[in-house]
């Protein structure tokens, strides 16, 4: 049975899960782990669908609405017999028999959570609930990604998950930060109520292929002024902080989390940090030097610091183990050069774009060295 960390301290539940499928007790035929994500189409889910089709014994479900996310991210797997892909909404009930739930369906990138704040919060608290309905009617183990947003603009630094957060409940940016603070409370009142298994991973900042490179995120965002000739536009003061974990590494975090015994939540991301202004000035030291550098305004509830504490999930994950992301430790031991994924990013993001052209690659892949370096 697994550790409930009510707030980081461990506690054990009193009440048993609901039983699995029978098919999970056959002495003489062990079928397949049926495994659905929710939100598989995305970026962190797409790549999470690609580790889990690793294993011939994984049956693979995606849920997407297709809002965020894109079939092309899942063409590989389209017509494969241990896959299936259904275009569903969360916010409405699905009625399906499966093993594990990796619950990802969301918008996590300010200009599309702020979009429609509604359809945001709904998805993270009546979607969330479904998906809990589902996983107690079939005994399923479910996986939540929340967010490191749940911290707010933290008064603590690192941020350790028995921190509770300083988050403003009715800003701009609240239907995705209290979102996920309900949807994380919905988790563990549906385990102390009803036994269902959960795992809780509090997401950082997650950068690689198949990222839309006009979403808003700053790495890309920068390089794409840049290569523009627009001013690279830093919000005031540009002290503020970021951490960026690699995709495949927070996947393998999420897969551990779901496969160990610790209900979390478990912080999942890199220690390491730039400012914003640093980040700006590599950008322009390498793509195009003549660039300028603008400060503007902040948007309302912007963090000034981002930085997870990852103590508890050296234990659980692995993380801390040897590799570099971004010249700092990468969090699972394997790394990824950010040459590599400035290359992708470019094929899978930026084909008959504007910004093609015969250097762009290059030029990606020298701002990401040089993070590495």
């Amino acid at each position: 049975m697994a550790n409930n960390s009510s707030n980081g301290d461990n506690q054990t539940t009193t009440k048993p899960p609901p039983l699995p499928s029978p098919l999970r007790f056959s002495k003489f035929f062990q079928s397949n782990m049926r495994i659905l994500v929710t939100g598989g189409a995305g970026f962190i889910g797409s790549h999470l669908v690609d580790k889990l089709m690793e294993n011939e014994k994984n049956e693979v479900i995606v849920v997407d609405n297709f809002f965020t996310g894109s079939k092309d991210n899942l063409k590989k797997w389209i017509g494969h017999p241990r896959f299936e892909l259904i275009r569903h909404d969360v916010t409405e009930p699905l009625l399906i028999e499966v093993d594990q739930i990796y619950h990802l369906a969301c918008p996590a990138s300010p200009i599309f959570y702020k979009y429609n704040p509604v359809k945001t919060i709904k998805t993270n608290v009546i979607g969330t609930l479904n998906m809990l309905g589902l996983a107690k009617r079939v005994g399923a183990r479910i996986l939540l990604t929340s967010t490191s947003e749940v911290y707010g603009d933290p008064l603590i630094h690192p941020q350790p998950e028995t921190y509770w957060g300083n988050v403003n409940p009715i800003g701009v940016r609240s239907c995705y930060d209290e979102g996920k603070r309900v949807a994380e409370t919905l988790m563990f009142d549906y385990h102390r109520q009803h036994g269902i298994e959960i795992r809780i991973a509090r997401i950082f900042n997650t950068y690689g292929p198949r990222m839309n490179i006009d979403d808003g995120r700053v790495v890309s965002n920068f390089i794409a002024q840049a290569l523009r000739g627009e001013p690279l536009t830093v919000q005031k003061p540009g002290t503020q902080t970021r951490s960026f974990c690699y995709v495949s590494d927070m996947v393998d975090g999420l897969v551990r989390l779901m496969e160990g015994e610790n209900t979390g939540p478990i912080n999942i991301g890199n220690p390491g940090e730039f400012t914003m202004t640093e980040l700006a000035e590599t950008v322009k030291e390498l793509i195009k030097p003549d660039v300028e550098i603008k400060m503007v305004e902040n948007t309302p509830d912007d963090p000034r610091q981002r930085k997870p504490d990852i103590t508890k999930s050296k234990g659980i994950t692995r993380m801390g183990a040897k590799g570099q992301v971004a010249g700092r430790p990468s969090p699972y031991g394997r790394g990824f050069p950010f040459e590599t994924w400035s290359s992708q990013v470019v094929n899978a993001n930026c084909m008959n774009n504007e910004l093609q052209s015969e250097n762009f690659s290059q030029q990606l892949s020298n701002v990401e060295g040089a993070l590495e370096a």
